[in-house]
C-alpha cells in the first residue's frame, strides 16, 4: 500500500515538474524568461492559458490536443513530455521513498530521495534541452551538482570527497572523448557529468556512464541497422547520458552489489 501511494504521490508531482521543466527548456532554448509574471500561452493565437488547461497531462486529454480558444493543435510532445516526466517521478518516489517510515526514527531516509529526485529532474531537463537545441546549458548542468555536494556535508567529510570524486570522474572521461574527437562533442556532456557526478558520487557516476555509453551505442547502431543515420552523422549523447543516470539512480546499488562493490553514502545507508 505504502508503494502504491509513493508511486501516485511521484506520478502526480512528476507530472507537474515535467510540465514546468518543459516550459523552463523551451523558454531558454528560445531566450525567454520562464520566470516571474510571464504566463504560458498558445504557441499559436497567443492567448494566455486559463488554470484549467494547465493541468498536467488531464488539459491535453480533455481538450483532444488543441488549443480551447483558436482550436489550434498542441504538439503531442507536450503531452509525451510530461507523461515521462511523470513516469520518472513516480519510479524514483517509489524506489527512494520506500525508506521513509525510518527517517521518522533514524533521520537517514530523507537525503537519497532527495538526492535521486534533484539528479533524475535535472537530467530530464538537460536532456530536453539538447533535445530541442543541441545544447546543454551550464547552469542548468553544474548547479545541481552544487547543490548535491552542499548536501553531502551532512554526510561527512568522506562523502563530500566521493562527490567531488564523482564530478571528476564524469568531467574527466567525457573531456578526453571530447578532446579524442578533436570537437566532435560538446563540453556540456562534461559539465552534465560533473554535476550528476556531484550529486551520485564516483561508484555511482561509473554506473551511469555506463548504462549511458550503452544506450546510445545501442540506439546508434539501431539507427545505422534501419537506415535512419549514416556514420557520420551527429546523434546527441546527452540524452543517453541523463536514461543512463536514471538507470542508475533506479538499479545502480544493486548493479553494483551483483558485482560485489558496496556502493557510497547515501546510497547505503538503506
Amino acid at each position: 500500500m505504502w508503494l502504491v501511494v509513493l508511486f501516485s504521490f511521484g506520478f502526480l508531482l512528476g507530472s507537474v515538474l515535467g510540465s514546468f521543466l518543459n516550459v523552463v527548456a523551451r523558454r531558454t532554448v528560445a531566450g525567454e524568461s520562464w520566470w516571474g509574471k510571464s504566463r504560458s500561452r498558445c504557441d499559436t493565437c497567443g492567448t494566455p492559458l486559463t488554470s484549467s488547461e494547465l493541468i498536467p497531462l488531464l488539459s491535453w486529454l480533455v481538450q483532444r490536443g488543441r488549443c480551447r480558444t483558436c482550436g489550434a493543435a498542441i504538439p503531442r510532445s507536450y503531452f509525451y513530455v510530461e507523461l515521462v516526466c511523470a513516469l520518472i517521478g513516480a519510479l524514483v518516489t517509489a524506489r527512494w521513498g520506500q525508506f521513509l517510515p525510518e527517517s521518522v526514527s533514524n533521520g537517514k531516509a530523507l537525503l537519497p530521495l532527495l538526492l535521486a529526485s534533484i539528479a533524475a529532474y535535472s537530467l530530464y531537463l538537460n536532456a530536453l534541452t539538447d533535445l530541442y537545441s543541441g545544447y546543454i546549458f551550464d547552469l542548468f548542468a553544474l548547479a545541481p551538482g552544487a547543490l548535491g555536494l552542499l548536501l553531502r556535508v551532512g554526510g561527512g567529510e568522506h562523502a563530500l570527497i566521493d562527490g567531488l570524486l564523482g564530478a571528476a570522474l564524469g568531467y574527466g572521461i567525457i573531456a578526453c572523448i571530447i578532446l579524442l574527437s578533436r570537437g566532435g562533442m560538446g563540453w556540456g556532456d562534461a559539465h552534465l557529468m560533473a554535476g550528476l557526478g556531484g550529486i551520485l558520487g564516483w561508484k555511482m557516476t561509473g554506473t551511469a556512464l555506463y548504462f549511458g555509453f550503452l544506450l546510445g551505442g545501442f540506439w546508434a547502431v539501431l539507427l545505422l541497422v534501419t537506415g535512419r543515420a549514416k556514420r557520420k552523422d551527429a546523434i546527441p549523447l546527452g540524452p543517453f547520458l541523463a536514461l543512463g543516470g536514471i538507470a542508475a539512480i533506479l538499479c545502480g546499488p544493486s548493479f553494483l552489489a551483483w558485482f560485489g562493490i558496496a556502493s557510497e553514502w547515501p546510497w547505503n545507508t538503506l
